[in-house]
Formats: structure tokens, sequence, C-alpha cells
């Protein structure tokens, strides 16, 4: 994304986007193509289309890795505990503003229950 591009997501999504299996683009075409933000794409319509592909195949993949790890024992009921939870306040956190001296601390305790979710 080019730098003098404005954003559509505060710095801590940003980061979580950054540490996801997705791009920024990515997040938006998906959000875009859901109905839930509304973004004008200053590329072609094959280059987005293809996007638009590129982005529904990897969150196909993540679906079945979701279903896969958790058929298997690996994703357990208290990682999905976690999981929700940290969801809702993802949620809490796009629609506020964050402090920016606050940012690091919260992407840290994100961090922090992820590693602990995945421990092996």
């Amino acid at each position: 994304m080019d730098k003098l591009e404005e954003s559509n997501f505060n710095n801590i999504i940003r980061k979580i986007i950054k540490k996801s299996l997705f791009t920024e683009r990515q997040i938006e075409i998906i959000l875009n193509q859901k109905n839930l933000l509304e973004v004008d794409f200053t590329i072609t319509k094959g280059a987005y289309y293809r996007q638009v592909k590129q982005s529904k195949e990897k969150l196909i993949g993540l679906f079945y890795s979701i279903i896969l790890f958790r058929g298997l024992g690996i994703l357990l009921p208290d990682d999905i505990d976690v999981i929700s939870k940290l969801s809702e306040q993802i949620s809490v956190i796009n629609e506020s503003d964050i402090f920016p001296e606050r940012e690091d601390e919260v992407i840290s305790v994100i961090d922090r229950l992820i590693r602990q979710a995945c421990n092996m």
C-alpha cells in the first residue's frame, strides 16, 4: 500500500493484519465484498476481480484449516474461547480511538494470548 494512501484501519488493526495471512488490500476486498466497507480501488477491473478470487481462496483455506485443526484436536475449545474474546475486543478497538502510547501494550497482550494458545 502506498504510504501516501490513507488507510481504512487504525494502527492496531494494521499491526494485526501484518501478522495475519492476509494483506491490507485483501482485507479491504473481503470487507468490500461483504458490504462492510466501501472502498474505491484504483486498479483495473481485471486486477480487482483477480484479487477478489485470491482473497476468497485464502479465506476458504483459512476456514478449512480451522475445521481441520479443531477436528484433530489442535485447536481446543479453550483456544476457540480465547479467539472469540479477542475478536470481540478487536471489534471494540476497531470502532474506538486508542491512545498511541497504548497501542504497543494492546498488541503485546494480544500476541501473548495467541502465543499461549499456540504453545506446542
